[in-house]
């Protein structure tokens, strides 16, 4: 199943990087959508590439009783976004989303570009996959509903962050 997302910025494509790669907004993102943060580690490294993993419980009141009954209550999910340098005054990220214990894997990637009235636009274009034979789909769009969540979750704290950094 393929997901897609637009988020628009009032801040340039520097200052919304900066904040997607700081593990404070990450945990207040997290909670946002009701997730409960792990961990989150923010790594440099050669070339200018910087990887942000994040390991997460989400909550499986999205997903059908009859498969939540299989799961739990909750997803144990890492995320591992890692973004190449600017270039030309934009950004871009591979990102992999992955449930530990389930064949359920996201992978996609993240643009940040300046808008011409000098913020950004961050958008997301993937493919949620899952290998299970009579839930695949059912499991993938519960991982559709989730995806939407977390934008939209990170809309609103952006918000509240770029407003008070």
């Amino acid at each position: 199943m393929r997901l897609s997302a637009e988020v628009r910025y009032p801040a340039d494509v520097a200052t919304v990087a900066a904040m997607l790669s700081d593990p404070a907004f990450i945990d207040a993102k997290l909670r946002d959508a009701g997730a409960t943060p792990g961990h989150v580690t923010v790594t440099p490294g050669a070339g200018g590439l910087t990887t942000i993993a994040v390991r997460s419980l989400i909550p499986t009141a999205a997903i059908p009783s009859h498969i939540r009954s299989f799961v739990g209550a909750h997803l144990d999910v890492r995320q591992v976004e890692v973004w190449e340098d600017a270039s030309a005054g934009a950004r871009r990220a591979t990102v992999a989303v992955g449930i530990i214990g389930a064949p359920v894997r996201m992978t996609g990637t993240i643009t940040l570009i300046p808008h011409e009235d000098g913020g950004c636009v961050e958008t997301f274009a993937g493919l949620v996959k899952a290998s299970l034979r009579l839930f695949a789909r059912t499991v993938e769009d519960a991982m559709a509903v989730a995806f939407h969540d977390a934008v939209a979750a990170e809309e609103r704290v952006s918000r509240d962050w770029l407003a008070k950094h």
